[in-house]
């Protein structure tokens, strides 16, 4: 059966980051995770390849279910873990009832940017993402802002770096960051 345009019933809202590495740039996705779970009041459960938890909330008088997921694979061999938690918590498992939120080094620190298909844009969890996903670029991605550092020699150690304390109340629960990908997450329901 076809859907109508509308708002989305449903969305799986996936956050990139390296388990090993916590409160990292390179974990940024992780972090919002956990903010948003807060802010929404979920508990996210531990599953094999990612930790998972959901709710329901109104989206304009509709109820849509909202599953948050915090994958456990480093984030560039990710795609595995994105796709079965598609598949197993979603009753539509269409890519484009995805997001996913990762950290973007080409924007602006404390920016939220969101865009829907295109290329992984040089991102390597994007792209196994896409690869996992038999080449689908259908699926929304909302891209945190890290920027980037001087010394080009020095991005890996840059985005390995645990957050500062200005990052991390931006990006926490109750700051300014995690209000504008909640909106972002909000205007992507809306619009279908």
């Amino acid at each position: 059966m076809a859907r109508l345009p509308g708002p989305l019933r449903e969305i799986l809202v996936v956050g990139l980051g390296n388990i090993s590495h916590p409160a990292t740039r390179h974990s940024a996705g992780h972090f919002l995770i956990d903010s948003l779970a807060d802010r929404l009041g979920i508990r996210l459960q531990s599953e094999r390849m990612f930790s998972v938890g959901k709710t329901t909330i109104d989206n304009g008088g509709l109820d849509t279910v909202v599953t948050l997921v915090r994958t456990k694979p480093l984030m560039n061999i990710s795609g595995k873990a994105v796709s079965t938690a598609l598949r197993q918590h979603l009753d539509d498992s269409r890519p484009s009832s995805m997001i996913v939120i990762h950290d973007s080094l080409d924007h602006k620190p404390f920016t939220v940017s969101s865009r829907f298909g295109g290329s992984a844009g040089g991102h390597n969890g994007v792209r196994d993402i896409i690869q996992a996903l038999g080449q689908n670029q259908g699926f929304h991605r909302i891209r945190v802002g890290i920027g980037r550092p001087a010394d080009k020699d020095q991005v890996q150690h840059y985005v390995l770096g645990k957050f500062s304390s200005e990052e991390r109340a931006w990006w926490g629960r109750d700051g300014k960051g995690a209000q504008d990908v909640w909106k972002e997450i909000v205007k992507i329901l809306k619009s279908g």
